[in-house]
């Protein structure tokens, strides 16, 4: 991306309101990503954490490719300003490696485009490294630094996140295409059976 919009730090100045509004969308699809996290990995419904867990990075991809989508966001601070500790997610990466133990790891290739490296991902991991990112940038945002948290956004999105919630996607993609398509035929006939007959009772 070649182009900038220069936008405003903490320390003052005007945000543009087109990215006043973008920061706000892009605030609550974060914090409505880590509460599915969260609440998948403390066990709140493991039958359906899958299905689950394919919404909320299917859903937080898009917020990442509207932010992919726009020129540069420059902050007004030309350093980011210290937030002080990490983002703890240990939570999320732990919860969520108990509950997909023996699914949790897979294949990855590092760069598709440039390199053919294979190396070994896990799902907990990737969506624990997106949530930390998630919440680095509320917390700028928190702080009134709307700037400061678009470019954050924006630029872990483009580094990290947006690749780690790709292979994510792609992982739980297939988990969910197994688990519907591998199913026993005779289990599927017999579920296939008794709908048929509920809709005619019904009727």
């Amino acid at each position: 991306m070649s182009e900038s919009v220069q936008g405003v730090g903490s320390s003052g100045g005007q945000v543009p309101d087109d990215l006043v509004v973008l920061a706000e969308e892009t605030a609550l699809e974060a914090r409505t990503f880590l509460a599915a996290a969260r609440g998948v990995a403390g066990g709140a419904s493991p039958e359906t954490a899958i299905p689950l867990l394919l919404l909320a990075v299917s859903q937080v991809l898009v917020t990442g490719a509207r932010l992919g989508a726009i020129m540069d966001v420059v902050p007004f601070e030309r350093f980011e300003p210290d937030l002080g500790s990490q983002e703890d997610v240990d939570d999320i990466r732990d919860g969520l490696a108990a509950l997909l133990r023996g699914i949790d790891e897979y294949v990855d290739v590092v760069d598709p485009l440039l390199r053919g490296d294979v190396v070994s991902g896990s799902l907990s991991g990737d969506i624990a490294d997106v949530a930390s990112d998630l919440m680095h940038g509320l917390r700028h945002h928190a702080e009134g630094a709307v700037s400061e948290a678009l470019w954050w956004w924006q630029f872990s999105y483009l580094a990290t996140w947006g690749s780690r919630a790709a292979s994510a996607l792609r992982v739980l993609q297939s988990l969910l295409a197994h688990i519907r398509l591998d199913a026993d035929e005779d289990a599927i006939a017999q579920a296939q059976f008794e709908a048929l007959h509920a809709d005619e009772q019904q009727g």
